[in-house]
């Protein structure tokens, strides 16, 4: 299977609890007004990835000691055929590289889930800009595996402190044991620390740089104006029409 994704990095740090492998798969109708990432918008954008590809990634990450892995976009639910086996493969590879659910992230990576059973091991987690009621019946079978999702459309005009969101609107919905041991903690939590995390990577038409993670009311005009100060500037950011 082949998925339109339009990028990866590991380790992500600011969507999610821990050191997480992102994926951003490509395209996304929604089009919400002021967010941050348009170069995921055309489905036509991006490039193809072999799923076996986008699992070794998940491997390495493992064995890196990843807490989790965080599937974003563009709008994963528009490739819901991609996004159920992305999840299933993850799940399952997971679950064989961390026996009895301990986790490669080793006893601390996990918590004490429902009715007092402990729940271990690196979460998957997925951000979708569609409410619970808006899947359809091709898109709810790709939440099966997941232990987490972060439903609603981005509304820059309802800011929020709350972590990993990005408008007041969002919500984070645990779905398993698992989930409800990592996340349960967060649900009403404000953000401490850094909501951005900034990447240097290099292709072949020079640096470029990735910023990661939800952003408050004007961090990213901050971001560029400390760029600019430094010596440092972007050439067609992802935020700007």
């Amino acid at each position: 299977m082949r998925v339109r994704i339009s990028g990866t990095h590991f380790p992500v740090e600011t969507l999610g609890p821990g050191r997480r492998l992102g994926v951003w798969f490509q395209g996304c109708s929604l089009a919400c007004a002021g967010c941050m990432s348009r170069h995921t918008w055309d489905a036509r954008g991006g490039s193809l990835h072999s799923l076996s590809g986008l699992l070794e990634l998940w491997r390495d990450a493992l064995e890196r000691g990843a807490d989790g892995l965080t599937v974003s976009g563009g709008e994963p639910f528009q490739q819901p055929g991609a996004l159920a086996a992305l999840l299933s493969g993850a799940a399952s590879l997971r679950d064989r590289t961390a026996p009895g659910g301990q986790g490669v992230g080793g006893p601390g990576a996990g918590g004490r889930g429902v009715g007092g059973r402990t729940v271990g091991g690196p979460d998957l987690l997925v951000y979708t800009g569609y409410e619970p009621e808006e899947l359809t019946e091709e898109q709810k079978p790709a939440l099966a595996h997941a232990d987490a999702v972060v439903t609603g459309r981005f509304r820059v005009a309802e800011p929020t402190p709350l972590a990993w969101r990005g408008s007041a609107n969002q919500r984070i919905r645990p779905l398993t044991p698992r989930g409800v041991a990592r996340y349960a903690p967060h649900l009403e939590r404000r953000a401490t620390g850094a909501r951005l995390q900034a990447v240097v990577q290099h292709d072949g038409s020079g640096p470029a740089v990735r910023i990661y993670g939800v952003p408050l009311r004007g961090e990213l005009t901050a971001v560029e104006r400390n760029l600019k100060e430094a010596g440092v500037s972007l050439k067609e950011p992802s935020w700007r029409p």
